[in-house]
Formats: C-alpha cells, sequence, structure tokens
C-alpha cells in the first residue's frame, strides 16, 4: 500500500462491489469484465496497485491507475503484543486516526475492525469514548483495513492468508451508526471472487441501536450480532452507557427478540464485568430476568468481558472468583455463558482500550 493517502486524489474503488467496478470500467470504454478481473486482482490476489493487474494492457492500467484511489490508509505504527495481537494505528483523510486489531488464534484470525474515526456513543467504560466521533468511514476505508493486515501477515509468514478469517466490527465507532458503509463493505468482503469472507463469519457488536437492530434483521445476507449490554436495569445502564436514555432496555429486549435467527444462531450479549458496579447477585439476578424470553427460545448467550483499564477510565476489572461466581449464576439457569480471555491488553488492543494510542504499551 502506498505511503502517502490517495483518498481524494480517485473514486475510492476498494469501496465499489465487483458489480459496481465492472460498470466503472465499461464507463471508460473497457470491456466490462476488466472490471471483475480488477476485482479478483484487488481481493483476491491482494495487489496493491493497478500496475500489478498485468490481465490489463498496460495503457489501462496507466488510465485507470489515475482514476482510483486504492490507498485510502496510512500505516502511522504497528504494536505486538506477547500473546501474538497486534495493533496497528493507521491515518485516514482528515488527519483522524484508526485501528485495526490482528487476533490470531491457531490456524484461525480475527481482525476486529473500526467503523467511525472515534464514537459519539460515550460508554463510560471505554476509552474510544473519549474521543468521540471525529467521522463515518467509508466502505473503501473499512475494507481497506482488512486487505492492508492480511497483506502484512502474508510478508510475515511468507504463506497465504490463514484458513479461516473472522471479521468483527468491534473496534473504534457504533457500526449501526454507519449502517449503510458498513454493509456495503461487508458485502465487498464476502464477494467469492474476493476474500469470501461470508455473513456466519461476521459479528457486528452494537451499543443497542433498536431501529437499526430491526433493519440489520431485513437484511439478506448479514452478520452476526453481538449487542454490548454491561448492565440489566435501566438506571445502571443509563449511567455507563448513555444510550439507554434513547432506547432503554424494554426497546432494546424487543428489537432482539423480533431479530430473525437462523437455525442455531443465538444473540451474543456482551457484559463488562466492573468491580462492585455491575458484577454482584442481585446483577446476576437481575440479567437472568431480563434475558428470561431469549433464554426460552434459546436465542441468547453471554460473553463476560473483564474490564480492561485504560488510562482516564474511572473502573477496575472483576476479581477472577467474582467473575467465576457471576458466570456459575448464569450457568446453572441453563444460559450459555463465557468468559472472553482479554487479547492484546499490554499494547492497548484489547476490548475497550482503543483510543488512537502511539503509546506502545499499557
Amino acid at each position: 500500500m502506498a505511503s502517502a493517502l490517495d483518498a481524494g486524489l480517485g473514486e475510492e474503488w476498494l469501496g465499489l462491489t465487483r458489480q459496481q467496478l465492472c460498470a466503472r470500467v465499461a464507463e471508460r470504454g473497457l470491456p466490462a469484465y476488466r472490471g471483475r478481473q480488477i476485482f479478483q486482482a484487488l481481493h483476491g490476489r491482494l495487489v496493491e496497485t493497478l500496475d500489478e493487474v498485468r490481465e490489463l494492457p498496460k495503457r489501462a492500467r496507466a488510465e485507470l491507475g489515475a482514476a482510483a484511489a486504492l490507498s485510502p490508509l496510512r500505516l502511522d505504527q504497528v504494536f505486538d503484543a506477547a500473546d501474538g495481537a497486534r495493533r496497528y494505528l493507521f491515518s485516514v483523510r482528515g488527519g483522524h486516526a484508526i485501528e485495526t486489531v490482528w487476533i490470531p488464534d491457531g490456524e484461525r484470525v480475527t481482525l476486529c475492525l473500526s467503523s467511525q474515526a472515534g464514537c459519539p456513543m460515550r460508554c463510560a467504560f471505554c476509552a474510544t469514548a473519549t474521543l468521540g466521533l471525529q467521522r463515518n468511514l467509508t466502505a473503501s476505508e473499512i475494507v481497506a483495513q482488512v486487505l492492508y493486515v492480511l497483506r502484512d501477515a502474508g510478508r510475515r509468514s511468507g504463506s497465504p492468508r490463514p484458513a479461516t478469517v473472522n471479521l468483527v466490527l468491534m473496534g473504534m465507532g457504533e457500526p449501526l451508526l454507519n449502517y449503510d458503509q458498513v454493509l456495503q463493505a461487508l458485502r465487498i468482503l464476502a464477494d467469492p471472487d474476493g476474500l469470501h469472507i461470508v455473513p456466519r463469519r461476521v459479528t457486528l457488536s452494537t451499543v443497542g441501536i433498536a431501529p437499526k437492530i430491526a433493519a440489520l434483521g431485513r437484511e439478506p445476507d448479514r452478520p452476526r450480532l453481538a449487542v454490548s449490554l454491561t448492565a440489566p436495569t435501566d438506571a445502571l445502564r443509563a449511567r455507563l452507557m448513555p444510550v439507554n436514555l434513547t432506547y432503554p432496555l424494554a426497546d432494546l429486549q424487543q428489537a432482539c427478540l423480533d431479530f430473525p435467527r437462523r437455525d442455531g444462531e443465538r444473540i451474543t450479549f456482551e457484559y463488562v464485568l466492573l468491580d462492585g458496579v455491575n458484577d454482584g447477585e442481585a446483577e446476576a439476578r437481575a440479567l437472568l430476568r431480563w434475558l428470561s424470553p431469549l433464554r426460552a427460545r434459546e436465542a441468547a448467550k453471554v460473553n463476560l468481558i473483564p474490564h480492561n483499564p485504560a488510562p482516564g477510565l474511572p473502573f477496575r476489572p472483576s476479581p477472577p472468583e467474582r467473575i467465576a461466581r457471576f458466570q456459575s449464576a448464569l450457568r446453572a439457569k441453563g444460559l450459555p455463558t463465557y468468559v472472553r480471555r482479554p487479547r492484546g491488553r499490554d499494547i492497548f488492543a484489547a476490548c475497550g482500550m482503543l483510543a488512537a494510542t502511539s503509546s506502545p504499551s499499557a
């Protein structure tokens, strides 16, 4: 990828579907199939420039290369964690910073993507919230995160991309507030002529924008749904997550009940455990009550996330014994409950820690 940002110098072709790219090429007087060749090269072979698309005539490579913007990100820094996670700090047009995290697990890898620069949701336990919203990312900028990280992984390992690539929209931003660009990016990433990362390998995490959850459920090809819950009562959740003032728990519960699920699919409810705040027996019982209608339909599972401390946040992670008790209380009622192991905590890459910091470690 080029070292300088070229967004704004041409059309962001990484944000075009294969069909749209074929149409753009045809508008420039070339056969439409050339667009498919370009798409396959950019998204399948992970080439960085049109000059590498040798199927194209030389003159076409030069002309199209002048029209296309293929480098919407600039890499500023990379940080490596002791557990193998890797945090990429990028700049996008306008000088805004975003972050992407590589999380390896054997033959499988998960990429944590950003959908906005900053975040407007003001969750009290999240470092990204301290940035506020800077702007939405384009589909091109979302797709480019995946392409850049997979290219980098190939260069480091000298081998093709991992056998299984999962995507989680759990980085910077609230993806449902950038709905159209996020869905456009996922359509591009799912194309069989490209990376073919199918929707069942993608999880979108939201703080609970109820109308957008309903819209997502109507999409023919949609990602899996995760909901950042973190509190089982309106009073506590409104204090921790101001979104609850607009979409209270009753609205969120109904949106989740109405969400159409595939066979065997459950909605993931993410619960960040904060020492002495939301991790007691009373909160566990309240969470079971709130989830009761979803449990009855086998529609829910819970990921318990020990809080990841970051500078400026006034919370501590719950101690291990309290986490274990909380998990046991939920499991005793038949609710699938897991404790998420923090990855990349030492490089500010774990859940809730992304704040565009240039510090190499926590």
